[in-house]
């Protein structure tokens, strides 16, 4: 396992790649919408893992109420795992809430499953997959 990014929740993608571009300078690999979970997010690699920014685009998304409720700021880090369903299973048995008992699509097709922040001492935490064919570089 390693961490693959973190993720942070930003008011605008635009003002946010700013900082992270000019001052960092860091370059984005990749750029999506992800529409089921309504934010647009962009990767930016450091080192062996990455940045994801998240902006809302839709207000009714979880992006959108974090940052309504917490501001912008760090919303997640997220875990690479070799196995997300088995890893799943475990943490269940183990009495681990989870947000996720099965795997969905994310960003650039991997396998997503986020875990409750009441388990992990009040961090959300996603997990990812690298399905075949995909080198997880965003």
């Amino acid at each position: 396992m390693k961490i693959n990014h973190l993720g942070i929740a930003v008011k605008s993608l635009e003002e946010s790649l700013k900082f992270y571009q000019e001052t960092l300078g860091l370059s984005i690999s990749g750029r999506e919408i992800v529409a089921d979970q309504g934010v647009e997010i962009a990767m930016l690699p450091i080192g062996e893992s990455r940045v994801e920014l998240l902006q809302a685009i839709d207000p009714s998304s979880p992006i959108a109420r974090f940052i309504e409720k917490r501001g912008a700021g760090i919303h997640h880090i997220c875990i690479e795992v070799d196995d997300i369903v088995a890893k799943l299973a475990e943490m269940k048995a183990d009495g681990i809430q989870l947000i996720d008992e099965q795997p969905k699509p994310g960003a650039g097709g991997h396998l997503i499953a986020f875990v409750h922040p009441k388990s992990t001492a009040g961090v959300l935490i996603e997990l990812v997959q690298k399905t075949e064919g995909d080198s997880l570089e965003y």
